[in-house]
């Protein structure tokens, strides 16, 4: 369908937030989206929930999940099931503006990009700033290697990259060699400086994990880049101190 939105949402154990999540997807002022949400979880106490604030959404679509493949599996699997020229990525514990998905397509279609992100904020689990992280004009390979700066949650992307591309089966990061993946293959990742998007947080979440987080970042240069041994331990070192300073300074 022309100018379709695609919602793609992983779901594992995020009954606290999701009922914000899908609010935020209710008052878009932009109105042509479909929610694909993939229930990656063997426990399905959860379900009849994410049905039941689901009602009021007429196009929606809810995948479960046979075992729990991770949330870049989960987000192919939802890939397959879209319809939308666009695909847009939403963490179930984020929010969006408003205004995140009229203003992004409208940019995207005025630059003509194929892919885009926004800037956002970091909120806690409740609801506070911790901090704002301003989204560059434009990403390179070279920028994006040493550090990550596109969050998840602000990214569209038109569809037909994905008949090239795919999310890999990392724990954390899979994000991150997806852009690092298109970024290779000269596909322009572009910036728009509004902050239409609420990054949540948590103290206990996977991505909270610093050993995780740090075999995940060299497993993504020394698996997925193919740098040796010796330069994809100073490129996690680099990765990680940009992340701290960022984040944090």
């Amino acid at each position: 369908m022309n100018d379709l939105v695609s919602i793609i949402i992983p779901y594992f154990k995020k009954k606290k937030f999701i009922k914000q999540t899908i609010n935020s997807i209710a008052q878009q002022t932009y109105k042509k989206y479909e929610i694909i949400i993939i229930y990656d979880n063997k426990d399905l106490n959860d379900l009849n929930y994410l049905k039941k604030i689901f009602k009021k959404i007429k196009k929606k679509k809810i995948i479960i999940n046979n075992k729990n493949y991770g949330a870049g599996i989960s987000r192919n699997i939802g890939i397959k099931n879209a319809h939308g020229k666009f695909i847009a990525f939403l963490d179930a514990d984020d929010v969006w503006n408003k205004n995140k998905l009229k203003e992004q397509i409208k940019f995207m279609k005025k630059e003509k990009v194929n892919f885009s992100y926004t800037s956002y904020s970091i909120i806690n689990e409740n609801n506070k700033i911790i901090k704002i992280i301003p989204a560059e004009k434009s990403m390179t390979y070279n920028k994006l290697v040493k550090s990550c700066d596109i969050g998840l949650s602000t990214v569209i992307m038109k569809s037909n990259l994905f008949n090239k591309h795919k999310f890999p089966s990392i724990k954390t990061k899979e994000d991150y060699v997806l852009w690092l993946q298109l970024s290779k293959h000269k596909i322009g990742l572009f910036g728009l400086k509004r902050n239409l998007c609420s990054w949540r947080k948590l103290n206990k979440q996977l991505s909270s994990s610093i050993f995780q987080k740090l075999k995940d970042a060299f497993t993504v240069y020394n698996k997925y880049l193919k740098f040796n041994f010796l330069k994809s331990l100073i490129f996690t070192i680099i990765l990680s101190s940009n992340f701290i300073i960022k984040r944090y300074l």
